[in-house]
């Protein structure tokens, strides 16, 4: 089933609206991280992933942008398990399951195909982060999705896209269309 329209709200969460600007956290933005999360517009969301860190220093930092984010009223996600993002309470988890995710967590997923967007629709996503929409640090090398290939994978997707990748706010507006809600970054918000 394709889409048509974008998902502005977040399912089972009464007027919660889905932020369009998120923040992916990892070592190469940590020297300025604080710093990124308070100039993020209000309502912002963060993928906090830090897997540079030992499990200490990962949860000792974690609890500092838990801090910031719940101040600015984003959106915490902790790349990780469901069981370890309730026990950190995180407002959502990142990454790959076998299952649905429950307990009153949200769901984002990384997805670059149409076999992972499968696979997420499958286990009910709230949240797709759709990528390389551009050539990104991250994964040099990768080839990435021209316009209507990002379109195509938008409009599989069971739940809100975000466009991943060498992203910034002009190549957001350059490329978003009526089957995306927003955009993320490592760069570009720093």
């Amino acid at each position: 089933m394709l889409r048509d329209q974008p998902c502005p709200l977040l399912p089972d969460q009464t007027g919660l609206i889905l932020p369009q600007i998120w923040l992916f956290t990892d070592e190469r933005n940590d020297a300025s991280l604080e710093q990124s999360v308070r100039r993020m517009p209000r309502g912002s969301g963060i993928v906090f992933r830090h897997y540079h860190l030992p499990e200490a220093s990962r949860r000792a930092r974690f609890e500092t942008v838990k801090k910031l984010a719940r101040q600015r009223g984003h959106l915490l996600f902790l790349a990780g398990s469901p069981s370890l993002a309730r026990r950190w309470r995180a407002d959502g988890v990142h990454g790959r399951t076998r299952r649905p995710v429950t307990g009153g967590l949200l769901h984002s997923v990384p997805v670059h195909d149409a076999r992972e967007i499968q696979q997420a629709n499958r286990i009910g996503a709230d949240i797709y982060f759709l990528s390389p929409v551009f050539a990104t640090r991250s994964h040099p090398g990768q080839r990435s999705l021209n316009a209507l290939q990002t379109r195509s994978l938008a409009a599989l997707c069971h739940g809100a896209v975000i466009y991943l990748g060498g992203m910034n706010r002009h190549r957001y507006r350059a490329r978003k269309n009526h089957l995306t809600h927003g955009w993320a970054a490592i760069d570009a918000l720093r």
